[in-house]
């Protein structure tokens, strides 16, 4: 039950191993099932060699681009995850030189580093290399490449020329089905009546639901108890 430990990368950003996308709940026909299946053709020879994906905080975007690398890296390719929020600082040409040799590459978190021209110039001469190389890019912002504040119109037309789609919320019942999914992945129990319990009780923020079944999970392990009501409510406060 305890938390897997992460894969590690070469730039040295980790991937967490629990960002599948077997771990990533999705209904069958929503819009979030068909971003799935584009993520995956996308590893295959007639997947799009660009995909942007957008969506608010807690909807899974940094989910689905580690998941994306994980399902890389196990069918062989070479990928690496940028998280640029962390990266804003570094020197852009030198963060991305040489990624275009890799098979994949996910960028996350656009919003962190466009209005800043060096960045927007380095990126719009990166998707160039990886576009003529026939490598695979995947991208990702809080607001769609339309909304995004860039002001290098080749760099918006580029990041406007593949696939994009908005990742959606979850309903309630997504949220719920998500947290049974994630415990039982961990060995975990979470019956409809405690989940219910925490979904009335916590933010509605998925990383931060996950993070309390972390919570959870390393309390349950530690103490050998089941996840019952009082249990929850001692562990995490309510």
């Amino acid at each position: 039950m305890s938390q897997s430990s992460p894969q590690q990368l070469s730039l040295g950003v980790s991937l967490n191993d629990d960002a599948t996308f077997a771990n990533f709940y999705i209904t069958e026909g929503s819009a979030n099932a068909q971003i799935v299946h584009a993520l995956n053709q996308q590893l295959t020879d007639f997947g799009e060699q660009f995909i942007f994906l957008w969506g608010g905080a807690g909807v899974g975007i940094t989910h689905l681009l580690q998941a994306s690398c994980i399902a890389a890296e196990q069918s062989g390719l070479s990928v690496q995850y940028l998280p640029l929020k962390d990266m804003a600082g570094f020197a852009p040409e030198y963060l991305l030189e040489g990624l275009d040799q890799l098979d994949l590459v996910c960028l996350d978190g656009l919003q962190a580093v466009v209005g800043n021209p060096a960045w927007e110039q380095a990126l719009f001469n990166f998707f160039n290399r990886m576009r003529d190389s026939g490598r695979r890019l995947l991208m990702a912002a809080d607001q769609g490449p339309h909304e995004l504040s860039i002001q290098l119109p080749d760099l918006k037309s580029r990041l406007n020329s593949g696939l994009g789609y908005q990742v959606q919320p979850m309903s309630d019942d997504e949220k719920k089905a998500a947290l049974q999914l994630r415990a039982r992945a961990r060995g975990l129990e979470l019956s409809d009546e405690v989940v219910q319990f925490i979904l009335h009780r916590a933010p509605r923020d998925m990383n931060e639901l996950f993070c309390y079944l972390n919570r959870l999970d390393d309390a349950s392990l530690a103490e050998q108890r089941r996840l019952t009501i009082p249990f929850v409510k001692q562990v995490l406060g309510f």
